[in-house]
């Protein structure tokens, strides 16, 4: 076989096996369950090009047992499942994720994913990790079975009014 027979073969290889991802990413945004998901700006550390928004992901989830103050410290295995339109996390030995607590007072804990997700944004587009005061940043994101949920797109949440942000 000539070399660019070799170097062709090669092509369509690797053609196949990024499509075959493109596929299955397509396939389970299609059948796997979405929802709409309140998030936390996280400062990136990651050694990729490009510009992405990182962001943990609140999740319901039952309390830890032990030292409250511990609990944004420690994390636990769960599951991802949507229950009544919210993410939830429950706990699971075998889980996919990690999840824990950050404390904000009295019966205000909040559960977010321990690992943030990043969405990735145009070059010229706005940073949409930076808002007013009063607003909140939410993804919609599709669950997979196992691993971290995929953000699809963004909104702020400022109130009552909730609006899609378009990022183009």
């Amino acid at each position: 076989m000539k070399i660019s027979r070799k170097g062709l073969l090669l092509a369509v290889i690797h053609l196949a096996i990024v499509c075959s991802l493109g596929g299955k990413l397509l396939y389970d945004r299609a059948t796997r369950p979405r929802v709409w998901v309140r998030t936390m700006a996280y400062d990136p550390d990651l050694p990729i090009r490009g510009r992405y928004a990182s962001m943990r992901l609140e999740v319901k989830a039952p309390l830890f047992e032990g030292d409250p103050k511990m609990a944004w410290v420690v994390s636990k295995p769960a599951r991802l499942t949507v229950q009544d339109g919210v993410l939830t996390a429950v706990p699971d030995e075998n889980g996919s994720v990690l999840y824990s607590f950050r404390d904000r007072g009295p019966n205000q804990n909040q559960a977010f994913l321990a690992e943030p997700v990043a969405f990735f944004i145009p070059e010229h587009a706005f940073d949409p990790t930076i808002r007013a005061r009063g607003e909140e940043l939410w993804a919609e994101v599709t669950v997979p079975r196992k691993g971290a949920p995929r953000p699809i797109r963004l909104a702020v949440k400022k109130g009552e009014e909730f609006r899609p942000l378009d990022l183009r």
